[in-house]
């Protein structure tokens, strides 16, 4: 009896050790860790460690509203010299008083666009809709900011200005909207009378020697610091009636509109965009 509790003792010690010992991995050649950062023929932290090309140093503004270093200054409250006329190429003829840009709604006035065109790029654009705004639905502080302006008139891709504070409207006509094509994702507009802000990334359509779309049209759009539009693929250039399409250029002028309802006009300040390689 005693020889067999001896025995039984053992053989315990035996089948918690060995079933242990059989549940580790077998140790990879060369004696590492399997995938350790400097074992033999595993992958190294420089592996994956990039140097160039250096990203270009970039100063940004005193506040967020400021252009950084590398900007385009397109409107800083001292002249209208970057902007014309979109229908005859004239100097622009918009009210500029008091650092502030307001649109002329007369009838030798209409949209304005850049002199520069551009592609790709970063904009910053501040607007207001006026605090004595009359009107509603889509007559009330109607405007906006063309990405692309592809021909005279309204042609190219808006991003829709409108007071959407407390103003009823077809949701992809409201301020933020893609007009007609993207709904924003929130409406975080402020009252009349308070500065509103765009911030735009746009991404142009590329074309085929034929015309034919290569790539399309990308837009994020930040609105009082609230995403409204999040890499948004357009369909065409934005249309008042039909279905978008997408007509061929390489780069464009950005516009301004001058809309043709009878509501108090819309102002605009702090303009300035960043190309994009």
């Amino acid at each position: 009896m005693k020889m067999f509790s001896k025995f039984l003792a053992c053989a315990v010690v035996i089948a918690v050790a060995v079933p242990l010992s059989g549940q580790q991995p077998p140790a990879p050649a060369g004696g590492g860790r399997q995938g350790a950062p400097g074992a033999s023929g595993a992958p190294k932290p420089q592996d994956t460690e990039v140097y160039e090309p250096v990203p270009k140093v970039v100063t940004p503004g005193a506040s967020d509203s400021q252009p950084p270093s590398d900007a385009i200054v397109l409107f800083n409250g001292k002249n209208m010299d970057e902007w014309v006329q979109n229908r005859d190429k004239s100097p622009c003829n918009w009210i500029l008083a008091d650092g502030v840009m307001t649109v002329n709604k007369s009838r030798d006035s209409g949209n304005i666009e850049t002199k520069r065109t551009f592609k790709n790029y970063q904009i910053h654009v501040e607007w207001k809709i006026p605090e004595n705004i009359t009107g509603t639905d889509q007559a009330r502080g109607n405007s906006g900011v063309f990405l692309a302006s592809t021909g005279g008139g309204d042609a190219g891709y808006e991003l829709q200005i409108l007071d959407s504070y407390n103003n009823k409207t077809y949701v992809n006509g409201q301020a933020g909207s893609m007009y007609k094509q993207a709904i924003p994702l929130a409406n975080p507009n402020r009252k009349p009378g308070e500065w509103q802000t765009y911030d735009v990334a746009w991404t142009a359509p590329t074309f085929n020697a034929d015309g034919s779309v290569k790539t399309p049209a990308y837009v994020t759009v930040f609105f009082n610091g609230v995403l409204v539009q999040n890499h948004f693929e357009l369909k065409g250039e934005t249309l008042y009636i039909g279905k978008p399409y997408y007509k061929a250029y390489d780069r464009a002028p950005i516009k301004l509109q001058a809309h043709g309802d009878r509501s108090e006009p819309v102002s605009f300040r702090n303009i300035w965009v960043r190309e994009l390689e």
